[in-house]
């Protein structure tokens, strides 16, 4: 057997190449524009994002660099779409990174790092090698909100977000420190085949240990009572790094979540099931509860986040408690096609607020949105579909993916999953009132701003298609929900 494989992190050695690369060609770029390192970072992110397209459809998985790293499906299909969503974000957040004086090669580059990160912990099959991912993600993002180092509010926002990172990591840390000294190894399948079989003396360390993991993931993944950073760094830190925070971290954050606690300490699900119940309906509870008083549309989308994480954590609840693998695993594949579907509109979503700002103004509060319908019929469609999809109405995307993570709850059977299902509706229909509310606001009305709406030509393009993708992917969602339900068994079989 090949040990070190290299052929599988074919995608990360180009991205790495490539992130020196823009670093350096950018010292020579004079264009205020930096036209071409923005041609350049998109062209490696096309790149990245088909070579691993192309692993997609890989039978099993394969391991590389002693099996530290695993190349599957699973991992490939969260890589390329992290890849897009950078692609996407830069898109957005060029005219108006232009603007503020923040469109310089540090926005390019850390964008690529960050990325680099992600790539690194949704292929990670070893302890050391999730937390350096982690890491290399999170230094690149707690740089990029403090671009902007003559505002006050981004300065701000980067302090709590890399003092309560810097607490998560540590968190995260611990525990994964815990889980080798109780099992002796820090690979991730040698993991899970000790705490299947561990023995009483190791059990009240692995219980402790798999507190403080789910801690550090609930951190990362902005889940209640952990979520304090996520409405100030959201609201402080410029909208185009919001976005970058908010989209495709979220993927590594979901496949960290699967590789520790499925994929390695699914002997334990006894113990970590319950904490994610309870993650998920406080998130779910404060997130929409809260999201109704904001007058920011930042702030309450970055409630509505807290809410959708909520939700998208019930996919890791059915049928651990039961037994039922066919349970468990329509879960982990819902909860799947979720996050990915969350991020899509999410990109739409602050993609819209970048749209309606200008040099000076910030379109970040609710009222901004006042009469958009009548500014522009398209573009306020196109954010009635974004709201749509976040409530979960049809027929967008977002209707499929709350449908099929309580499709999955519910189908165990069981009487305290059939009320989980139930409250997921209740507080669903409660955070269905913030997102009409804009809703609202945009068509009935009278605009207070009647500039003309900033953006370039491919930010349209690019967000009208957005747009399009939400309602398509509402009406023919099966092609997307097949990927996911392969990319989680080709991550199961080779536990």
């Amino acid at each position: 057997m090949n040990l070190m494989n290299w052929s599988a992190i074919y995608p990360e050695l180009v991205l790495l190449t490539m992130a020196c690369v823009v670093a350096m060609v950018d010292l020579w770029v004079t264009s205020p524009k930096r036209t071409l390192t923005y041609l350049l970072t998109q062209l490696t992110l096309l790149v990245v994002a088909g070579m691993h397209l192309s692993y997609v459809g890989l039978q099993g998985g394969d391991y590389a660099m002693l099996r530290m790293v695993v190349s599957d499906s699973f991992g490939h299909l969260l890589a390329a779409c992290a890849a897009i969503a950078v692609m996407i974000t830069l898109v957005y957040g060029r005219g108006y990174a232009g603007v503020r004086d923040m469109l310089k090669g540090e926005y390019f580059t850390l964008s690529l790092f960050s990325l680099l990160g992600i790539n690194v912990m949704v292929s990670a099959n070893n302890f050391l090698v999730v937390y350096l991912g982690l890491e290399l993600m999170s230094l690149s993002l707690y740089a990029l909100t403090a671009l902007r180092r003559d505002h006050a509010q981004s300065t701000e926002a980067a302090m709590k977000y890399f003092v309560l990172g810097a607490l998560a990591s540590g968190f995260l840390l611990y525990g994964l420190s815990m889980m080798y000294g109780a099992t002796g190894s820090l690979d991730i399948v040698e993991v899970f085949a000790s705490v299947s079989g561990v023995n009483a003396p190791n059990a009240a360390v692995l219980a402790l240990g798999i507190v403080f993991i789910v801690a550090g993931l609930a951190f990362k993944l902005g889940a209640v009572p952990f979520h304090m950073w996520v409405p100030d760094v959201y609201h402080g830190a410029p909208t185009a790094v919001t976005l970058l925070i908010g989209g495709a971290p979220k993927l590594a954050a979901f496949a960290i979540t699967f590789r520790l606690l499925v994929e390695g300490l699914y002997g334990l699900a006894g113990d970590w099931q319950q904490m994610m119940i309870l993650l998920a309906v406080g998130s779910m509870l404060l997130g929409n509860l809260v999201a109704i008083a904001q007058t920011n549309l930042k702030r309450m989308l970055a409630y509505s986040t807290i809410g959708n994480v909520g939700f998208m954590l019930l996919g890791f609840t059915p049928g651990v408690v039961a037994g039922n693998n066919i349970s468990a695993f329509n879960g982990h594949s819902s909860a799947l096609f979720y996050v990915l579907t969350y991020v899509l509109t999410t990109l739409g979503t602050f993609g819209m607020v970048m749209l309606l700002s200008r040099r000076g103004f910030e379109a970040d509060q609710i009222d901004d949105f006042k009469g958009l319908a009548k500014r522009s019929p398209w573009f306020a469609a196109v954010m009635l579909a974004f709201m749509f999809s976040l409530a979960g109405l049809p027929p967008t995307v977002g209707f499929w993916a709350k449908f099929s993570v309580l499709q999955a709850v519910v189908s165990t059977n069981q009487p305290s999953y059939i009320v989980l299902g139930v409250v997921a509706v209740l507080l669903s229909l409660i955070g269905a009132y913030y997102y009409l509310r804009l809703v609202k606001v945009m068509y009935f009305d009278e605009p207070v701003d009647t500039a003309p709406l900033s953006g370039t030509w491919d930010m349209r393009l690019v967000l009208s298609l957005n747009g399009v993708a939400v309602l398509a992917l509402g009406i023919f969602p099966n092609w997307l929900m097949q990927w996911c339900t392969m990319a989680v068994k080709t991550a199961l079989e080779h536990r």
